[in-house]
């Protein structure tokens, strides 16, 4: 029997497991087991670092759980990093604080891994039971969520993990709390650039205005007020611009 410890350290929280491992068995009994909310990914989705706040908590909470493993003697430790770690360019900087405070590197796991991971922890004791398999796992975190499908107990089919968590979404889409409904009624911000009408993309990659829905050129102007008047007077004569989402994009008069 090995008493061992487990730290997932992912983009809205920090986890810790120890438990007593039976390798013949393949059996856990778990000593302790914590979580604390950190938001280690506060503002990686757009500026594309750890903020020095969110590092604050992350190792106040490494601390604390460090004081956890040294007081149950768990040995050995693995400390796992998922989405908010795999984004940003001063990894390093995190690094360094979890080995001071563990003595541990963390270990910065890819997409497929974290879907793997995640696919075992939820199936591993589902093993040899009657409930109808395959399953789908589908793990939403802050940063990524992974969909994974497979049978317990064995290597999955497939897996997917794509950029979407909820600390993600919400510092996107929630700027307030409660959420207004002015808000809701404007386009996400984005960084890339958008022309048109309300938004849609057009080839000439120019930005829309900064605020509100993107007013309309000269060209779709007209292309509505000719849909309008064709439409009205029941004629068949094929408007002065297509009505396909194609035709939107074919040239803007920007």
């Amino acid at each position: 029997m090995t008493r061992v410890a487990a730290i997932d350290c992912g983009t809205n929280s920090i986890r810790l497991l120890v438990a007593d491992l039976d390798a013949e068995r393949s059996t856990l009994t778990e000593v302790d087991r914590r979580m604390e909310i950190v938001r280690l990914g506060q503002d990686v989705d757009r500026t594309g670092r750890l903020a020095p706040e969110a590092l604050t908590r992350t190792f106040a909470a490494c601390d604390r759980y460090a004081d956890v493993v040294r007081r149950t003697g768990a040995t050995p430790v693995r400390f796992v990093a998922t989405s908010a770690t795999r984004d940003v360019a001063n990894r390093d900087e995190f690094a360094a604080g979890v080995h001071d405070r563990l003595g541990v590197e963390p270990e910065v796991v890819s997409g497929d891994t974290e879907a793997e991971l995640s696919f075992t922890g939820a199936t591993r004791e589902l093993a040899g039971s009657d409930l109808d398999h395959p399953f789908l796992v589908v793990d939403i975190g802050g940063g990524s969520t992974e969909l994974v499908l497979g049978d317990p107990g064995a290597a999955p089919r497939a897996a997917r993990s794509v950029d979407v968590g909820s600390v993600r979404m919400t510092e996107r889409h929630l700027a307030a709390d409660p959420p207004t409904l002015r808000r809701w009624l404007r386009p996400a911000p984005t960084s890339r650039p958008r022309c048109g009408w309300r938004g849609r993309p057009c080839r000439c990659r120019r930005p829309a205005p900064s605020s509100g829905w993107p007013a309309p050129s000269r060209r779709s102007r007209r292309w509505r007020s000719t849909s309008r008047r064709t439409s009205r007077t029941g004629s068949t004569t094929p408007t002065s611009r297509p009505t396909t989402y194609a035709g939107w994009r074919s040239g803007c008069s920007r």
